[in-house]
């Protein structure tokens, strides 16, 4: 990799190679908030001759945060794809955001991608690495993604590069520490003004050169010779480390026994060793100096990419099944990343132009995409990842459609190069898909496929939202199912209850963006209100009321009188309507009127407003009038008797109680289990959930986890997460009822 030398690995395909599969690399970069992926994008797009300055594209814009949102807020907030070439081989980095709000953006990247970056700051605590990349780690080592891990920010005072490799090593290595080993040593200058010595180069432990970066231009040179101790200390270490996942069984005898192991051999065993998945190389990259075009690490960087990280052609495609859900024998054994095989791509992003309309970020698995084809769009259930809100139904309902492509793209910045069309292993824009959403697959019409999504987050915190103003109200509902259509991780419910709107989002900044999109987007203008529970009434004890509805006013008038008897029932018993009228005092086809208007004004409420349950109600006597008796007139009456009864006899609000599953760290068991209680929780037990992870079970009001997505992270620093089931409804205490009524009163 950057060891061979002054060359790189497939330096001799050339330019020709780019349409191929083989020439094509997907890469992730994956990193907590802050630790520099955007920076690093940029640095390697420069070193690869695709900007002229650092970070900036013709027209102004960074080739990663782009979008006007990204300006106003300072983070990134969506994945970008930043496509270079280097030494004949395309590149399309995929620059995801590092907030956990935005982890949708991640898995899209993470399905779009066969190899991963994860960029680690070197300023970072260690729990702060644990708690945002652990996760997505594991993930990419579930299905055998092939990672290496960049460190950044090497120029920042008490930084420390040897801290950080062993810290990954413990972190990400498992229980093959020896799987995480640095590929160089950072080289470094004297101290600046602020007293730290900042890195010029980086040594390369396998070929024991140094890579001098400090003219901004990459020289090879050989190392000093007080550094030479250090580096072949590592460059042991690396070598043991490399020859223990070679497939070459003899070559760990033969570096026993003394042998040299040749360079060539060593890089030949990295590189596929790397591609399996199973070795992790440490290298550190930061920025070209002032005037420089080469930044430091970065052509090490993309050597180890186009060297190191397997083309589309080495990675097996999603499962794949044909329409309507029915497993197809041998579907995907015969779909494979050959551009002259059946079509098969997926929308892993949509996003709106204002002035192009929809454009669909697309991953060709099989076939080639070209500009008018006309291609099947089938999408299905986005997959959650096992964490059910009850916030709504689930995201994406099974659909079809024939759509025309429109114009083929690879984004930079905010242009658009338009391409002739994209081979199978690539990525690509596609405008104009209108009914495409994320997760989507396109195919041949005459061959309908459906790539299985993505397992996608439940959002968990709700937002209610209502139309600003008048001009508001008819662009709401368009602008909200555009802002779903994107983002599969946000929800829109209307809660038949509480008659809201409610957004359902993965925490506070992505309620941020979505508000910002509405505005600022598609010019609708929304104002949040309180999320509202739904609550429930029931009597808390047994009574009786008497409905009398009589009116005279010329001609036929209004008559009809009912007695009836209230009970309460256990939880879940709804409203049970009881017919002992005796004697006919209640005309047999008026008896259904009076149920009809009790279950009306039982649904409207008897106290608070809220739905009444769990009650038994009698009708046992009443009056009517021959002429003056009518359906109307004893729906009205049965009303009434109901609210008379409610009069005299307690009602007791019922509010919903949610089955809460909470994974964490063992050392946040208890500050969890704790906080819990105090939102009136009730925990029903622990178990374990893996190495050193704990699934807390508690049932909680949910009125106290509303804001429980925020709430947790702060508890748990990031590192947990939750699930929310509805269990039942069951009395609210005196208390909590009471406090809830004097602020309804207070609001209204």
């Amino acid at each position: 990799m950057g060891d061979k030398a002054n060359t790189h690995i497939g330096a001799a395909g050339g330019a020709a190679t780019a349409g191929r599969p083989a020439a094509v690399r997907n890469v992730v970069l994956v990193g907590h908030s802050g630790s520099g992926k955007t920076t690093l994008v940029e640095a390697l797009a420069q070193t690869a001759g695709a900007l002229v300055r650092p970070g900036r594209v013709e027209d102004g814009a960074t080739v990663s945060d782009y979008d006007e949102i990204e300006h106003r807020q300072h983070r990134s907030v969506q994945l970008s794809l930043v496509p270079v070439e280097w030494g004949g081989y395309k590149i399309n980095f995929l620059d995801t955001p590092g907030y956990a709000d935005f982890v949708g953006e991640l898995r899209a990247g993470l399905r779009a991608a066969d190899a991963a970056l994860f960029v680690v700051s070197a300023a970072q605590e260690a729990e702060a690495v644990a708690s945002t990349t652990r996760a997505v780690w594991d993930e990419c080592a579930a299905v055998g993604m092939p990672r290496a891990i960049v460190v950044t920010h090497l120029d920042t005072a008490r930084t420390d590069y040897g801290t950080m490799t062993e810290v990954c090593g413990r972190l990400f290595g498992g229980e093959d520490p020896d799987a995480v080993i640095p590929l160089y040593l950072p080289v470094l200058g004297p101290e600046g003004p602020d007293g730290h010595a900042h890195a010029t180069g980086l040594t390369g432990l396998l070929s024991r050169r140094v890579f001098d970066y400090a003219s901004g231009e990459r020289v090879a040179k050989p190392p000093a010779d007080d550094d030479l101790p250090a580096v072949e200390e590592a460059r042991n270490r690396l070598i043991e480390g490399i020859i223990a996942e070679s497939e070459d069984e003899t070559l760990m005898d033969r570096y026993l026994a003394g042998e040299e192991i040749d360079v060539g051999t060593l890089t030949a065993d990295l590189e596929k060793a790397v591609a399996r998945g199973v070795f992790h190389p440490v290298l550190a990259a930061a920025p070209a100096a002032d005037g420089g075009s080469q930044g430091l690490g970065t052509v090490e960087l993309l050597e180890l990419v186009t060297g190191g990280f397997p083309s589309p052609l080495e990675r097996p495609a999603p499962e794949i099944s044909g329409v309507g859900g029915g497993a197809r024998d041998g579907v995907r054994d015969g779909v494979g990343c050959d551009p002259e095989g059946p079509l098969v791509a997926e929308v892993v992003k949509t996003a709106s132009d204002p002035y192009v309309g929809r454009i669909s970020l697309v991953r060709v698995f099989s076939g080639t995409l070209r500009p008018d084809d006309t291609v099947r769009v089938c999408g299905g259930p986005h997959r959650s990842d096992g964490h059910d809100s009850g916030a709504g139904p689930a995201g994406g309902e099974p659909h079809e459609a024939d759509e025309r492509v429109g114009s083929l793209s690879s984004p930079f910045g905010k242009q658009q190069r338009v391409l002739s069309e994209c081979r199978a292993g690539d990525l690509a824009c596609v405008a104009k898909l209108a009914h495409a959403e994320t997760g989507d697959t396109l195919c041949a019409p005459e061959r309908p496929l459906l790539v299985e999504p993505w397992p996608m987050p439940e959002p968990l915190l709700p937002l209610a939202v209502e139309a600003h103003g008048k001009a508001d109200e008819d662009k709401l509902s368009q602008g909200l199912a555009r802002l779903v259509a994107e983002d599969p991780t946000m929800r829109l419910e209307h809660n038949q209850d509480t008659h809201q709107l409610v957004l359902w989002c993965l925490g506070e900044a992505h309620l941020d963006v979505a508000l910002d999109r509405l505005r600022s987007r598609y010019g609708v203008q929304v104002d949040a209100v309180a999320h509202r529970v739904p609550l429930r009434e029931t009597f808390g004890a047994g009574a009786t009321g008497r409905g009398r509805h009589v009116k005279q006013s010329g001609g036929h008038g209004q008559f009809a009188v009912c007695e009836i008897e209230v009970e309460p029932l256990p939880a879940g018993s709804g409203i049970e309507f009881v017919d002992k009228v005796v004697g006919g005092a209640v005309p047999r086809q008026f008896i259904p009127s009076v149920e009809k208007g009790v279950r009306a004004q039982a649904a409207r409420g008897v106290a608070s407003g809220h739905p009444l349950v769990d009650v038994r109600v009698t009708l046992y006597d009443g009056k009517a009038h021959s002429v003056d008796s009518s359906d109307a007139a004893f729906q009205t009456a049965g009303a009434l008797a109901l609210r008379e009864a409610a009069g005299a006899a307690p009602i007791r609000l019922l509010e919903p109680v949610a089955e809460v599953g909470v994974l964490v760290p063992d050392a946040y068991v208890g500050p969890v289990m704790s906080d819990l209680s105090g939102r009136r929780g009730r925990v029903v037990g622990t178990e374990p959930a893996g190495p050193g992870r704990t699934l807390v079970r508690a049932e909680v009001p949910e009125l106290e986890i509303g804001r429980y997505a925020v709430d947790l992270r702060s508890v748990s620093h990031g590192t947990g997460r939750f699930s929310r089931t509805y269990l039942r409804h069951e009395a609210m205490p005196s208390g909590v009822a009471e406090k809830l009524r004097e602020r309804s009163l207070i609001e209204a």
